[in-house]
């Protein structure tokens, strides 16, 4: 995807910033246009922040990671760019979820499960209707992959998934167990390494995985996390 910017790109997050100069678009293209979009999004997130009190604040934070693991992981600006808004937007789909499944504090059953894992196709379809966001949407639709193919909602595997997807998948993983949720109190730091470490190759990409657990990503997603709580 290209998201029409000036002359300048620049994905900030609250760890830092990822920036790099990139050729100016056509003569006629808007120079706050990127900002238009990134306006349309927040807006969006907002409005399932809004419905969705409990994992307020999630998207934002999944965005954050994202950018440093993509950044770290080699990702050029205009991948970063990419990622950084599909992170904000992975959970759009839950717009499309009843609220009594969605807001259950009890253990889900069979069918409610599968209820809930519908909202990549959701938010998909959601980002679909604007051409502009077609990588955005695909990266949307293969959040919830496995690394071992167990995932949904297409059973990908390895390189299969696209890499945007992976990202988000490790930082939306760590979020989740980081975050207090109506069923639990968020886990310690060491207690999510651990849990990342026994999904490295299964559910994750392991090299994106270990990136994290490393010096100077560990060492950044502590910090973050600790300013946060």
């Amino acid at each position: 995807m290209r998201i029409p910017v000036a002359q300048e790109s620049r994905c900030t997050c609250g760890m830092g910033t990822a920036s790099a100069t990139v050729p100016a678009g056509p003569r006629e293209r808007k120079p706050d246009l990127y900002d238009v979009y990134h306006d349309t999004i927040e807006c969006l997130v907002a409005a399932l922040d809004t419905r969705d009190h409990y994992s307020a604040g999630h998207s934002s934070r999944v965005a954050d990671m994202a950018v440093r693991l993509g950044a770290a992981a080699g990702l050029a600006v205009e991948g970063l760019e990419t990622v950084h808004i599909a992170a904000h937007l992975h959970d759009i789909g839950k717009i499309g979820i009843p609220d009594a499944i969605l807001f259950k504090t009890g253990r889900l059953t069979g069918p409610e499960m599968k209820t809930v894992q519908r909202h990549p196709v959701l938010g998909s379809a959601i980002l679909r209707a604007s051409p502009v966001l077609a990588e955005v949407s695909r990266i949307v639709l293969h959040h919830h992959e496995r690394w071992d193919g167990g995932g949904y909602p297409s059973g990908l595997a390895g390189t299969a998934i696209p890499p945007g997807s992976r990202i988000i998948a490790v930082c939306d993983a760590i979020d989740a167990m980081l975050a207090d949720r109506p069923y639990r109190k968020a886990l310690s730091w060491e207690q999510c390494a651990g849990e990342i470490v026994r999904g490295c190759g299964r559910q994750f990409d392991a090299r994106l995985a270990r990136l994290v657990l490393e010096e100077p990503l560990r060492m950044e997603f502590q910090e973050y996390y600790r300013t946060i709580a």
